[in-house]
């Protein structure tokens, strides 16, 4: 591992077997009406599960976390529902009903894609509330991308227990990049830490305290280097990584339905 280009480090088979944990679904549930399907490459698409409260609603278009699939979400979407908001998750390659197989470089392709995708599905399906990026972990990587890209066709971005630096800590546990590896130098524009300091839509953290695996602190600098002059952070008390939503549920939905409702119409 002697190159320091970032997707030449991530994108190998022992980084990919950390990484990502895909879990494919029998075809039989494609069929599921709140499923979607959207081509990011010719014989490769991508699925979606909408969990719709109102056309006039907010949407979260929302990046799972890892070792997760979209209709994992069937039992946590009515609370999003509850407070007025439409979710939208997104699979990966190699995940649910997707096609493919996962990569960082893919990850951050489709996530682009996808973005557009939604954006133009929502408006011909004529959900006409605002949008809204959202990350969970892994997925903080996509939501991230996304809203640097795209920022001025979203009303805002909400990273949950994201990396500031793209799973160092996960990573170096593991032995497989050591935590003095000049890949984790700064300049090429890879870590989410230096993207979101180009993100000036409103943007909201939230992170377990006792997060385990991607250490509460990486949360704080993400807060640090937000660009946006509105932000705002949240931090779970005695949750951890997988806990975060049950441990701290009123007070996650709390914020992000308050956050929600302040830039709706920013």
């Amino acid at each position: 591992m002697e190159s320091c280009d970032p997707l030449e480090i991530f994108d190998q088979p022992e980084i990919h077997n950390v990484l990502f944990y895909p879990a494919k679904l029998p075809d039989a549930g494609k069929d599921d009406p709140r499923n979607l399907f959207f081509e990011v490459e010719p014989g490769i698409h991508i699925a979606c599960r909408f969990y719709k409260a109102q056309q006039i609603s907010p949407t979260i278009l929302f990046f799972h976390g890892n070792g997760e699939v979209a209709p994992d979400y069937d039992e946590i979407a009515p609370f999003f529902n509850d407070v007025k908001l439409n979710l939208l998750v997104v699979d990966y390659r190699g995940y649910g009903y997707s096609d493919g197989d996962p990569t960082i470089a893919n990850l951050l392709k489709d996530a682009k894609i996808i973005f557009f995708r939604v954006k133009r599905w929502l408006e011909d399906n004529g959900c006409s509330g605002a949008l809204f990026v959202m990350g969970r972990s892994l997925g903080s990587i996509c939501a991230i991308e996304v809203a640097r890209e795209y920022q001025d066709d979203l009303a805002g971005i909400i990273v949950e227990s994201g990396s500031a630096t793209n799973f160092r800590h996960y990573l170096g546990l593991f032995g497989l990049i050591s935590f003095e590896h000049p890949v984790w130098k700064e300049g090429r524009n890879f870590f989410n830490k230096e993207k979101i300091r180009l993100v000036k839509k409103p943007t909201l953290i939230i992170h377990a305290e006792y997060d385990s695996l991607v250490p509460l602190e990486e949360g704080k600098a993400l807060f640090a280097n937000s660009g946006a002059e509105n932000k705002k952070m949240i931090i779970i008390p005695r949750a951890d990584h997988n806990s975060i939503m049950h441990v701290g549920k009123e007070q996650y939905f709390k914020g992000l339905a308050e956050f929600v409702e302040n830039y709706a119409t920013y």
